[in-house]
């Protein structure tokens, strides 16, 4: 099990993944963190992105846009993690915001 998933909800935010994603990855350590995207029904592409760009990020995938709070929620009831970081899809992340724990 890993210790902490930070998930990102996404609702047609291809361009957004595009410009944060990499830095989400760059500064999340996999062996005790797993970044997941739950994809809130988006009609822009942004699945077949990040299938064909980032493979090995776990993607969520709903029917259709739930909202906020809900699209978040029925995420977390996916993952297997003792902590869930929520994180929106335009945060850039800096060495200093390294998520290890």
């Amino acid at each position: 099990m890993v210790k902490t998933s930070v998930v990102i909800l996404n609702w047609n935010g291809k361009k957004l993944l595009e410009q944060f994603l990499p830095s989400v990855l760059a500064h999340s350590w996999s062996d005790v963190c797993n970044v997941v995207v739950a994809d809130n029904g988006s009609t822009d592409n942004s699945v077949e992105f990040l299938k064909a760009n980032y493979p090995a990020v776990p993607l969520i995938i709903f029917d259709k846009n739930y909202g906020f709070a809900d699209g978040y929620n029925k995420a977390i009831q996916q993952t297997d993690s003792e902590y869930v970081v929520l994180l929106n899809s335009d945060v850039e992340t800096t060495e200093d915001t390294r998520i290890q724990r």
